[in-house]
């Protein structure tokens, strides 16, 4: 494209060919036989490719922003590399002095390495082009070819072709179209390269331009969604995601095709790009180049996605510094994610540009109205446009009125408005930003029942979002850096506003059924929707994001149009939207002090409805795969408990009620008449009514009649929930000290994550644990090899058939992509968050047996666990546990409560050793 082998700056300091040529010749004059032949001049290409790859290397460690230069030289050498080989082969390995017209043959690149620019570890794209059917010749060199260049450990991609077969093949198969569409001569028979160059054109490129585009922009569709959709995911692919290489390639194929350009250059006699927008596509694909050539270094093979574990090193080698608060490893990601916006700009402004010029070599009109309802601005095929160049300059609360008008009109803007907007976005200066209808037509878009998050999106790709407000700017193409977090801030938040909309609109109710109910219960939709917007705007500004966040609330709802009351409940929102969350993740939620300390923050019905639509988009808004039925059911029940609580008013009222209700329901369920419920009834504490689902009730009811019948000494069940998209085990068993970490430690090893665990005693000696289990990409354990390998796992570690502590310490330790983060270890205790349990929260980098290691050391100090909540977000953990000491009472001493801590702080930052941490108790 922009960048060709032969401007590659001092090219003969990485392979002299003429130098090679000429000691090959004199080489191969003095050689005899042709395995010394060959030997030779495989040994001589080795020399050099080493060579040349040290200069490369020299060149890379010199220069590493300079990728089209580095892309260039690396297929410079490719090139050099073929031409010795090529010449020697067919002059002194199987020369022919007579060679009839059939043996002709062409050296061509295509694909990647026609466009001449390759990475360290990219595919030679080889076609061998003959002019008929091959001949024994050609077959010898060809094979002889490839055979040294897979010697020199090359990856080479190869076809060979007759005239006729590429143009058959092409005609048939646009990846073949596409391929040849870069072909470059390499060396050979430069008349049949010419020849083959002119068929295509005339026989395949000829009048199916359109066709093509189409075909094109339709792939381009499918990658996007494959590679999920968004230039703004942190690992960004930057060959195939959004805004990554692959978007300019197609740009260029398709102005090649249509236009039969050589270089993007072209593209703007064309009047398909500006000089502008050529000098940014350059800089956008110089930039992709560099990381691309980098990345591929550092990983020692090819490599394409820009995981965590390189990102650093990415940018240490690009050398990106700390400035402003920023990391540099957060300043690098935002440079690419500012890159593959402007590729996304160039994009559909390209698009444009093709569009009216297909347009114009049509015989329809090109309509364009003014109608009087947009309010000056124009319809063009279909597209908001503006009718002259300055006409956001006469009034710059246009650039949002631009913007509301799509909303409502249910139509896209047309690429050249967009482009006007993007450059006269600087003119939303305080004036703007105060003005009343300004702020009323953004509070429009941001509350519309239609498309709010694409015409949001568009706001903010042309800049006019980040101006209006510059708090929102902040966090444009701000990464933020953990594994837990898909997106950028500014993507993740407005796709939490769509998310609203979807859920207003009943799309997704059957996920999220309690919160498409109360959505529609609201006083203010404007509270729920400016409180989305502005819940992590304060991210990546040090200290509580939450409280700052808060603080900008409470100075831009006014501006926005907002009342008092309904500014303060979006301050509250974002001071608060983690919390129910965290409370329901992190919490017993059969503990009724939980409920009543959240009702008592949460205050109001409408504050609860708020919060629990909020704390939903924000979760699923993460990115794909976070959002779980389990976390659903959590919040549901949260929801529930502490709504029943805000309109009653009631305190320990409903416990009993709740009891009875449970004991009756699970009476009728199992039939057994009055006596016998009475008896096994009474074998529990009322924690275990509280606690348990009346499916677990059910279940454990079950379970315990069947084994007290056949005095068995050890009981596992074992029931998947696809609705909750979990595993129910439910262990019974004689109640002995560490049955919780065994049990933990034989999960574990079964390969399941433990999401929830209530441990219940019953008042005759047994034990009846509860276990809420998933596979380790949040699916519940349902086939029957996992469930018997989980049943199978319990037995063996309780019945001492296996030592728990030697199978742990042989799994593999975690995975180095996670080792990239560093989370600082934190124990906290609080003794007034139950009326009767001591609450530990352990905060740690999640790793491997990490549950069973806590769950042994406080064992080891000699407490009791009464449930477990376990949450993970990516690379940390939060594990909570109830606990009381051997008499059932809370640990009050303040030297055991120290203690404790700092037995987990150690275990949580790792600094007690592995073998250590996995000793057994038995």
């Amino acid at each position: 494209m922009a960048s060709r082998p032969d401007t590659v700056p001092n090219r003969r300091a990485i392979i002299d060919r003429r130098a090679l040529s000429d000691a090959l010749a004199a080489g191969m004059a003095t050689t005899q036989g042709f395995e010394l032949r060959r030997a030779l001049l495989a040994a001589t290409l080795r020399s050099a490719l080493a060579d040349g790859r040290a200069e490369l290397q020299r060149r890379l460690r010199e220069t590493p922003s300079k990728g089209l230069e580095l892309a260039g030289a690396q297929a410079f050498l490719v090139d050099q590399l073929l031409r010795i080989l090529f010449d020697v082969v067919v002059t002194d390995l199987y020369p022919a002095t007579n060679r009839t017209s059939s043996e002709r043959l062409t050296l061509v690149a295509v694909g990647g390495y026609g466009r001449g620019q390759m990475a360290p570890y990219s595919d030679i794209d080889l076609l061998f082009l003959t002019p008929w059917k091959q001949t024994a010749w050609g077959e010898q060199v060809i094979e002889t070819m490839l055979y040294l260049l897979w010697d020199l450990g090359l990856k080479v991609g190869h076809a060979t072709r007759s005239l006729d077969d590429m143009m058959r093949m092409a005609k048939a198969d646009i990846t073949i179209r596409t391929a040849l569409l870069e072909s470059r001569f390499v060396w050979g028979d430069q008349p049949l390269y010419e020849e083959a160059t002119t068929r295509f054109r005339r026989e395949i490129v000829a009048g199916t331009a359109k066709a093509f585009t189409a075909e094109k922009l339709a792939e381009r569709d499918a990658r996007h969604k494959k590679m999920g959709d968004s230039r703004y995911v942190v690992e960004p692919n930057l060959k195939e995601g959004k805004g990554g290489l692959r978007d300019l390639h197609t740009l260029f194929w398709i102005g090649k095709y249509a236009y039969q350009v050589e270089t993007v250059a072209e593209l703007v006699d064309k009047g398909l790009l500006s000089s502008s927008e050529l000098r940014q596509f350059r800089r956008a694909e110089s930039f992709l180049w560099a990381v691309r050539i980098n990345l591929h270094d550092i990983a020692g093979r090819a490599e394409e996605r820009l995981t965590f574990d390189v990102q650093r090193e990415l940018a240490a080698r690009l050398r990106y510094a700390e400035r402003g608060g920023m990391s540099a490893v957060e300043r690098f990601m935002r440079h690419y994610f500012l890159m593959a916006k402007t590729v996304g700009d160039l994009t559909g402004l390209f698009l444009a540009h093709l569009d009216e010029s297909f347009a114009k070599s049509s015989w329809l009109p090109v309509l364009t109205r003014r109608p009087s309802r947009l309010n000056g601005f124009t319809l063009r095929r279909g597209q908001i446009g503006v009718p002259s160049d300055g006409f956001f300059r006469e009034d710059p609360v246009r650039l949002l009125e631009i913007f509301a008008l799509a909303d409502r009109q249910k139509l896209t803007i047309h690429p050249q408005a967009m482009r006007q907007a993007a450059r006269d976005a600087t003119l939303i200066d305080d004036r703007v930003r105060r003005d009343t209808t300004a702020n009323a037509l953004f509070l429009q878009v941001l509350t519309s029942r239609n498309d709010p998050e694409s015409v949001l999106r568009w706001m903010n790709e042309a800049g006019v979002f980040g101006r209006f407000i510059p708090d929102f700017g902040r966090v444009v193409a701000q990464m933020q850096y953990d594994m837990y977090h898909h997106y950028t801030v500014d993507e993740h938040t407005i796709r939490a506003i769509g998310l609203v909309a979807l859920i207003e609109s009943g799309i997704l109710k059957a996920e999220h059924p309690v919160s498409a109910r109360v959505v529609q219960q609201l006083v203010s939709r404007r509270v729920l929707h400016v409180a989305v917007l502005l819940h992590d705007i304060a991210k990546g500004r040090g200290g509580d994001h939450s409280e700052l966040g808060s603080d900008i609330a409470e100075k831009l709802c006014p501006r926005l149009g907002l009342t008092a009351a309904e500014t303060e409940t979006v301050a509250w929102l974002v001071r608060h939207h983690l919390l129910m969350s965290r409370t329901a993740f992190k919490r017993d939620l059969a503990d009724f002090k939980t409920i009543l300390d959240f009702a008592e923050t949460v205050a109001s019905p409408e504050r609860l409805r708020l919060l629990l639509v909020l704390t939903v988009v924000d979760i699923r808004a993460v990115g794909p795969g976070v959002w779980n039925n389990w976390k659903g059911q959590l919040l549901r029940d949260l929801y529930d408990s502490a709504e029943e609580v805000l309109r009653l008013g009631h305190k320990h009222k409903g416990r009993s009620e709740r009891i009875e209700a449970k004991q009756q329901g699970l009476a009728a369920t199992l039939g057994w008449d009055k006596a016998r419920f009475a008896r096994y009834a009474a074998r529990f504490a009322d924690s275990y009514w509280i606690a348990e689902t009346c499916e677990a009730l059910a279940g454990n009811a079950a379970m315990i009649a069947a084994a007290d019948e056949s005095g068995r000494q050890l009981s596992i069940t074992a029931v998947p929930d696809a609705a909750s998209g979990t595993t129910l085990v439910s262990i019974y068993a004689a109640d002995h000290p560490g049955l919780f970490y065994r049990i933990a430690g034989a999960i574990s090893l079964g390969g399941a994550n433990i999401l929830d665990a209530r441990i219940h005693t019953t008042r005759d000696g047994q034990a009846i644990d509860n276990f809420v289990i998933a596979d380790p990409i949040g699916r519940p354990f349902a086939e029957d090899a996992q469930l018997n390998r989980m049943r199978r796992m319990i037995e063996d570690v309780l019945t001492g058939k296996i030592r728990l502590a030697d199978r742990l310490a042989a799994r593999p330790l975690a995975r180095r992509r996670a080792e990239v983060f560093k989370v600082e270890p934190n124990v906290l205790i609080d003794n007034k968050a139950s009326n009767r349990y001591t609450v530990v929260e352990v905060n740690a980098a999640d790793r491997p047996a990490l549950l069973y290691s806590l769950t042994h050391a406080l064992f080891q100090s000699r407490v009791t666990i009464h449930s477990a909540h376990i949450a993970t977000y990516g690379e940390r953990a939060t594990d909570t546990f109830y606990l009381t000491d051997l008499t059932g009472q809370k640990i009050d001493s303040v030297a055991r409560l120290k203690t404790l801590e700092k037995r987990l702080l150690d275990l949580a930052g790792g600094s007690i050793g592995r073998n250590e941490t996995l000793e057994a108790a038995e």
